[in-house]
This record gives C-alpha cells, sequence and structure tokens, in this order.
C-alpha cells in the first residue's frame, strides 16, 4: 500500500540526524486520513487495510522501506538562539516520489521522545493534531503553500499539557522540513563544510534551475531564492487574515512552505496589531509584523551561509547585506500582487493601486470589520451597487467605508472587465469560509469526548473555502459575543 521510500536525508552525513524508532503507542485508532493526498503520493487505495496503516501512522509498526531520523537543526525562538533543539517529537519516515514527479518528506509528528527532546515527552494532543490538519488543508486549498496533512490517529494514551488530553500522532507531508535552524546548527558550529553539503542538498532538492549558477555565485543565488519564496509565502499569508504565531527561525521552511501550525488563527475583526498565540506576551509575531520578522529570519540564514558567498568574510557580509536589505522590495511587489487580486485589479498597475489598498485596511481597522467577509462582500459590490448595504453593516463605523467605494468604482473602470467578471475573479481568491477559530475549538472539543463529527463537517465545509454552500452559511459567520477564542496553545 505504502509508495517505495527514498531516503535522500538519511544518507546525508550521520551528523545531520539521529536514528530513531517511533515509540509504540497503546490503543490506535485511525480518526482522519486524507485520501486526495494519499492518491497523489502514490498509495495503493485499493490495497488499502486499515489495521496496517494504523499501526504504520501511529509508528506501531515502521512501514518497508523507511529509515526513520530525528533531524537537527537549532533556531532563534522569540529572538533567542537555541543552538540544538531538532526534532523533539518528530521523525522523518523517508521521501516518495509523488504522481507529479516531485519529492514529497512524510513525516509522523508525536511518535515519541528523541535524541533532541530536551526533557520533553514526545507526544502530540489529540487537539493540536486535528488544528495543524485542518488548518494545513485549508491553507492548500487556498493555493497557500504549505505542509499537508496525510492522517491523524488517537494513541489511547493521555498526553499532560494544561490538563490531561488524549494523545495522537499526526503523518505530516511536505517538500522537505529543511529550515532556516537546520542551516543554523552547522552555521554556529563552525562547520563550513556541513553547510554546504547542506546548501548542495536544498539546491538539488528545491531549487534545480541553479545548477547552472556558477559555483561562485550559487549560494547567493540560493539565499535570494528563498527569500523570494518566503516573501511569496507572507504575502499570501496576509491577504487571507493568516498569523502564524511562532515564527521562530526553526519554523521557517527553506523550501517556502507554512509549516508547523502551532498557536496559529485567521484574524476576524481586522486590526493588524493581532496576536493568538499564549506565548507570545510580547506581539513578536503579531499580524502586521510577519513581514519584518521574516526578514529578520532572512538575516539569521544569511549569517549561517556567510562562508559559502566569499573567501574575505567582510565581502561576503557585504555581498549578504545587499540580498536581505532587497527583502522589503521582493515582499512589496509579492504583497501589492496579492493585494491588487483581491480587489479587483488585475489589467494594469497604477501608483496610486497601494494607497488605495492601504485606505481599505484602514477603513477596516477603524470600523472593526471582519476581514475576509469584507473582501468578499466587496466582490459581490463589484457586480451590483445594490450590494453596499450588506458591505457596510459589517462595519461598526462606515464613514471612511463609504469614502472608500467611488473611489475603488472609479478604479474598476479602467479594467476593461464587468462587474461580473471582475466579482468571479475576486471569488476566485477572497474564500468566503476559513477555519474560525471559535468554530475549530468547537471541533476539537467535541473529538476530545470522542465525536468527531464536529470535526469531519469543518474538515469538509473548508475543502471548498470560494464556493458558496447552501445551507452553510453559519460557517462564515465570525464569533458571537460569547464564542470569541483570543488565545491559542502550542501543544508542545
Amino acid at each position: 500500500m505504502f509508495p517505495t521510500f527514498t531516503l535522500r536525508y538519511a544518507r546525508l552525513p550521520t551528523h545531520f540526524f539521529e536514528p530513531f524508532t517511533p515509540v509504540t503507542v497503546e490503543k490506535p485508532e485511525l480518526v482522519a486520513f486524507n485520501r486526495e493526498l494519499a492518491e497523489t503520493l502514490g498509495f495503493d487505495l485499493s490495497a488499502f487495510d486499515e489495521k496496517t496503516a494504523t499501526d504504520w501512522f501511529s509508528g506501531n509498526e515502521v512501514p518497508p522501506g523507511a529509515e526513520p531520523v530525528a533531524q537537527a537543526y537549532a533556531g532563534h525562538q522569540f529572538g533567542g538562539f537555541s543552538p540544538r533543539l531538532g526534532d523533539g517529537r518528530a521523525v522523518l519516515l523517508g521521501e516518495v516520489t509523488d504522481r507529479d514527479g516531485a519529492l514529497r518528506d512524510i513525516q509522523l509528528k508525536g511518535a515519541g521522545r528523541t535524541p533532541f527532546s530536551r526533557g520533553g515527552d514526545g507526544r502530540a494532543p489529540l487537539g493540536p493534531v486535528l488544528r495543524e490538519y485542518l488548518l494545513s488543508e485549508a491553507m492548500h486549498v487556498m493555493g497557500i503553500p504549505t505542509t499537508r496533512a496525510l492522517a491523524a490517529v488517537t494513541t489511547g494514551e493521555r498526553v499532560m499539557r494544561r490538563m490531561p488530553e488524549p494523545g495522537a500522532v499526526l503523518t505530516r507531508v511536505a517538500s522537505s522540513h529543511i529550515r532556516v535552524g537546520t542551516f543554523q546548527y552547522f552555521g554556529s558550529r563552525h562547520d563550513a563544510e556541513a553547510v554546504k553539503t547542506l546548501a548542495d542538498h536544498v539546491i538539488e532538492r528545491h531549487y534545480p534551475e541553479l545548477l547552472e549558477t556558477p559555483e561562485t555565485d550559487r549560494y547567493m543565488a540560493l539565499l535570494k531564492a528563498i527569500q523570494q519564496r518566503q516573501a511569496e509565502l507572507v504575502a499570501r499569508w496576509m491577504g487571507v487574515g493568516f498569523i502564524h504565531g511562532v515564527m521562530n527561525t526553526d519554523n521557517t521552511s527553506i523550501a517556502g512552505e507554512t509549516i508547523d501550525f502551532g498557536p496559529c488563527a485567521f484574524m476576524e475583526r481586522y486590526d493588524p496589531k493581532t496576536v493568538f498565540s499564549s506565548i507570545d506576551t510580547g506581539g513578536r509575531y503579531a499580524y502586521v509584523n510577519q513581514p519584518v520578522i521574516l526578514q529578520w529570519n532572512m538575516a539569521r540564514l544569511a549569517e549561517a551561509m556567510l562562508p559559502l558567498f566569499d573567501e574575505d568574510e567582510q565581502r561576503a557580509i557585504e555581498r549578504a547585506t545587499e540580498v536581505v536589505q532587497g527583502f522589503s522590495e521582493q515582499y512589496q511587489a509579492a504583497w501589492l500582487a496579492v493585494m491588487r487580486d483581491k480587489i479587483g485589479l488585475r489589467h494594469h498597475e497604477e501608483d496610486n493601486d497601494q494607497e488605495l489598498i492601504e485606505a481599505l485596511q484602514e477603513a477596516m481597522r477603524v470600523g472593526r470589520a471582519d476581514f475576509t467577509l469584507t473582501f468578499r462582500q466587496l466582490g459581490e459590490c463589484a457586480r451590483d451597487e445594490a450590494a453596499d448595504d450588506a458591505l457596510l453593516a459589517l462595519f461598526e463605523q462606515d464613514a471612511d467605508m463609504r469614502d472608500w467605494l467611488p473611489r475603488w468604482r472609479q478604479r474598476l473602470t479602467r479594467e476593461a472587465a464587468s462587474g461580473d467578471e471582475i466579482a468571479r475573479r475576486m471569488h476566485a481568491v477572497n474564500p468566503l469560509y476559513i477555519p474560525r477559530n471559535h468554530q475549530v475549538e468547537q471541533a476539537l472539543s467535541a473529538a476530545a469526548e470522542g465525536n468527531f463529527e464536529p470535526f469531519e463537517t469543518l474538515r469538509e465545509v473548508l475543502a471548498h473555502p470560494f464556493d458558496e454552500q447552501p445551507g452553510r452559511e453559519a460557517w462564515t459567520l465570525p464569533a458571537g459575543p460569547d464564542e470569541g477564542v483570543f488565545r491559542t496553545f502550542c501543544g508542545t
């Protein structure tokens, strides 16, 4: 049933990882399985056996051909550097080649205490496992690069966090699990040979076009390419109101994917200072700070890679600084492209487009409007001015929005498209359904009591975020006065 494994990461030098066999669990039960993803990965579902799958996805048995390893990495966590982090509760089984010819990691998260656990129990509670399942799959169908969820298994054991919780294991799929912190692990040890080995591995796997670049410029080109992907990724986050919550360097993927869905959440009422994570007490990773933090993370990557840029350290620093300083331009272009799409501007770019978007955001902030519903309803307003009343009803104070609408409509006249066409384009990029925090928490609470029906319903709703789903209008609504969930937790 399992596709054939390759073991490229496990064939790197042995100090890149620690071999680790998942710790068996007491009473595993498969509670979620992503058949669509399994088919993409090349699983033979005609031979699907739930008992075997449960054993594999719980870690009770190692699939044929796998050689589980815990990957080594370091990282800056909330600005403080930890030279040895690594997979404290995760194991990489290996890589498979999917039906599109892409190499994909398969990892078990919550598989037991590894040599990197640093006193932790190596386990995962059910709630965070299901949260990552829901949110990562929601990100995928919205077209945002992300790790994905293949399966969730309950363990029949309890995990102690704030209180005893059911344990679970998540099977996660990624282009790879190499992070900025992986480079930092070797850079902080002044192991230039390992940094080069890792960079060559990353180029071969994720940026093969750079193999044509002369070696004297190849690693600088790699830094710039990683930074470009990250700029585009965070711009996409900002476009849907996603707040990652723990943008540590060990949670920043070299492949440019969203990774490590801990205390993440989607913003409802627009406020750029919004923070959900219970551990982000200073707001370091607030919505508005995400681009700034990403640039900071890229500077840490550049530091780790310095020996690859030039034999002369000062020249290496100068070259790296120039690339990192270029992040703002890369991000601004990516963000403007995302936001222009969201308000229906595609035909050509005008000098005042950025100011128009920023004026909309300020009207939303002052009016305390729901981020997702504002952009969705704006599509209806592109089609018919009669829809303006429903839009303005989303605002507690609507004077700024009333002033903004005529400016926007005047701008749309230069789009050379009908209102219906603009509305269709906007609805294709502005989701109607997002994983609203109160709905996610309700589904997780029910699952903790053994009722997975709300989880399955929410999973079905989120599978079609851009489509109207008759009878499911309640899933579009923000939290009521007594439903708001303003703190989320990592589960580590």
